[in-house]
């Protein structure tokens, strides 16, 4: 899936199995957090690869409500990034009204992602294994590349431009929690074939922060592979 890139067409199919246990934590000293979530439905729409953009800041709005948390302290969001040319504008125009439209906004950029370009869209594993991807990122303090991310859909930079500043890095970068802090928070939407549209807020420690200078950098080289077809 081409997910903000310039080539977003659509909808490619992935496989995924996760699994995950909540429990009370004991004392507040868990590492990792669910703050909380929303659940609403996407409603009417003008098609189905065109959603809508006005239920979907409902249900950010709701959910960060719910988890307590403002705009601003989040430092990841973990995007549903369908990969088609109306889909991906449209929650990016969403994110911008959410999250990068607040006058109390940090100076760190909200840095933007998507499982989907790795992985394709994994239909009923998709919001989990966006949510283990969310904390993964946020535990190691992780700016992660977005896959397939070679020219940007100009839609969505229209849909960003003159927000506050939004990341969507194609190389491995550090994440930069609020100043003083030793947790990180982050969002993951997750929007359903059948109209299900669900946000949840996540926190994680910063306990073990990766060395990004051991990450190699994306390199890419032209290679001839002879071929010539052979006789029966």
């Amino acid at each position: 899936s081409h997910t903000f890139d310039a080539r977003a067409d659509g909808y490619a199919r992935g496989e995924a199995c996760g699994a995950a246990a909540l429990r009370t934590s004991v004392g507040g000293k868990s590492s990792l957090r669910l703050l909380g979530s929303a659940v609403r439905q996407d409603g009417r729409s003008a098609s189905l690869t065109a959603p809508n953009g006005q239920a979907q800041q409902g249900l950010l709005g709701a959910a960060l409500r719910d988890a307590g948390k403002s705009a601003g302290a989040l430092a990841l969001h973990e995007a549903h990034g369908t990969g088609t040319a109306l889909g991906d504008p449209i929650e990016a125009g969403s994110l911008s009204a959410v999250f990068l439209s607040q006058p109390h906004r940090s100076r760190e950029p909200l840095v933007v992602g998507s499982l989907k370009a790795n992985a394709g869209h994994t239909e009923p594993g998709a919001g989990l294994a966006g949510v283990m991807k969310q904390l993964v990122q946020l535990g190691h303090a992780l700016m992660p590349p977005n896959a397939q991310l070679r020219v940007l859909n100009p839609h969505v930079g229209s849909s960003l431009r003159g927000s506050s500043a939004c990341a969507l890095p194609a190389q491995t970068g550090a994440l930069q929690p609020a100043s003083g802090s030793d947790v990180a928070s982050g969002g993951v939407s997750s929007f359903g074939y059948s109209g299900t549209i669900v946000h949840t807020v996540v926190q994680a420690a910063v306990s073990t922060p990766m060395d990004v200078h051991t990450v190699p950098g994306l390199k890419y080289s032209r290679k001839r592979y002879g071929w010539r077809e052979v006789p029966h």
